[in-house]
């Protein structure tokens, strides 16, 4: 089992491209997709169920330095 969450990445200006390439290279989302508004990139990752969600991020996805800011949302199943 794992965990779907959606993580969305404000870029420097001008590197959104370049930090979807790094991302990309790390096979480790589910889903990516370019956005318009506050954030650039979209993603969908699953994380492992004995992994702590908070940690995974941070050091498979945050190490990317053109990253700004990140916003995740966890997700739950339905009633």
């Amino acid at each position: 089992m794992s965990h779907c969450v959606f993580v969305q990445l404000r870029c420097r200006p001008g590197t959104a491209y370049r930090v979807a390439d790094a991302i990309a290279l790390k096979e480790i989302h589910s889903e990516m997709y370019s956005t318009s508004g506050e954030y650039d990139l979209l993603l969908k990752l699953y994380i492992p169920d004995d992994a702590d969600i908070g940690r995974y991020i941070n050091e498979e996805l945050l190490d990317v330095p053109e990253i700004e800011r990140s916003l995740t949302t966890l997700t739950f199943r339905t009633f």
